[in-house]
């Protein structure tokens, strides 16, 4: 894992320079690949191991250098939790520890309260870490202003809490702040008009709305129910599978902000019940979800219990209508708008202008259309 912020040896204290450096004794080096070096500080000592362990340093021999990985395995915690506390140690060595003790929250905690901490290291905490750790992350609205994509990891980390999704993105919005993350123009919609909460020490009702919904729909992924969480009963209709019901119950308690996040970040199952919400944010928010999957889009493509814009949305992504299950399904779908279903005739097969053509469920204006595409594909044509 190569050092990131680089680590310019030029500017290290003298000490840590005599250690590393070409002329260093061959014992001293061994001792200090040991982080054993007396007379340095927990920084430096942190800083020597890891040049050792991780940089191109031509100089250094395999035994050092194995050495000096092993001990960085195990630092002791008086030179790992001095090192991560002090304000001297570079960036790049604040990083790769912190990579190394993803899960431990006081070491954690250590580093995002270090002003040496590099914005890629905030971030990577920000996009993994812990509700504790987000929840740090989140207490520092100057570096979220300065760097949104801060905001963009914290939204997008599932262990979130809900509460501080919001506070966070209201943040950006407040500010001007153009975020990267899917449904964005939705999040944003969605968030002018809900009441925002104050940072608090327990997760809040919807906090616990929101993750007891993530548990239950990722409960019905793990049983197969994806986007057949809707299905159709004897008289054709859409109704919620049965074992998805607790699912859809906590959604509809949701606010339109949880549900365009959930519709972001949730299962197929969550996004099979959003894509259908009366809400238009709502459902749009679902059909540009990163997660997204082209089997997911090709049965809401044939649904008719979703909006006009889920399907002008479907017609519009190029990579999704690429696929001719898609491009069939939405001109066949009456509740496409003709426009989009006359744009997307033209590229079907034959066998799907067919159907088409005889089809009693497409408009009169698509089934003459398709009629004319396939006489267009006839030989001498």
């Amino acid at each position: 894992m190569p050092l990131d912020p680089p680590i310019d040896i030029a500017s290290l204290p003298a000490p840590v320079q005599r250690v590393i450096g070409p002329g260093a004794p061959a014992p001293m080096r061994m001792m200090a690949a040991r982080g054993a070096v007396p007379g340095l500080k927990p920084e430096q000592i942190a800083t020597v191991v890891v040049l050792f362990a991780r940089a191109e340093l031509p100089h250094i021999d395999a035994t050092v250098r194995e050495t000096a990985e092993a001990t960085l395995a195990k630092l002791a915690p008086p030179i790992r939790d001095g090192a991560l506390s002090s304000p001297e140690v570079p960036p790049g060595v604040l990083d790769l520890l912190a990579s190394l003790y993803p899960d431990d929250e006081a070491a954690i905690e250590r580093v995002l309260t270090n002003p040496a901490i590099a914005v890629d290291t905030v971030k990577r905490i920000a996009r993994t870490g812990s509700e504790k750790m987000t929840e740090l992350v989140a207490t520092n609205e100057q570096k979220l202003l300065e760097h949104p994509s801060i905001i963009e990891a914290l939204y997008m980390n599932k262990k979130t809490r809900m509460s501080t999704a919001d506070r966070v993105l209201d943040l950006a919005v407040r500010n001007g702040k153009q975020l990267n993350i899917p449904a964005f123009k939705e999040a944003a919609e969605a968030i002018t008009n809900e009441l925002i909460m104050e940072p608090a020490d327990e997760p809040a009702p919807d906090d616990i709305l929101f993750a007891e919904a993530q548990l239950h729909a990722e409960k019905l992924e793990r049983e197969g129910i994806a986007e057949n969480a809707v299905i159709e009963d004897e008289e054709g209709k859409e109704v919620i599978e049965e074992k998805a019901k607790p699912l859809e119950q906590r959604i509809r308690d949701m606010t339109v902000s949880q549900k365009v996040r959930m519709a972001t970040l949730g299962t197929a199952a969550a996004r099979a019940i959003l894509v259908r919400d009366r809400n238009r944010i709502v459902a749009c928010a679902v059909v540009r979800s990163p997660l997204l999957q082209e089997g997911e889009a090709a049965t809401i493509a044939s649904s008719r219990g979703v909006s006009e814009d889920v399907l002008r949305i479907i017609a519009n992504n190029g990579d999704l209508v690429k696929s001719h299950v898609i491009k069939f399904n939405l001109v066949a779908n009456p509740r496409t708008p003709i426009a989009t279903s006359m744009r997307l005739i033209v590229h079907l097969r034959s066998d799907e202008l067919k159907k088409l053509a005889k089809s009693k469920n497409v408009s009169g204006q698509i089934a003459k259309m398709a009629k004319q595409e396939l006489d267009k594909k006839k030989p001498g044509a």
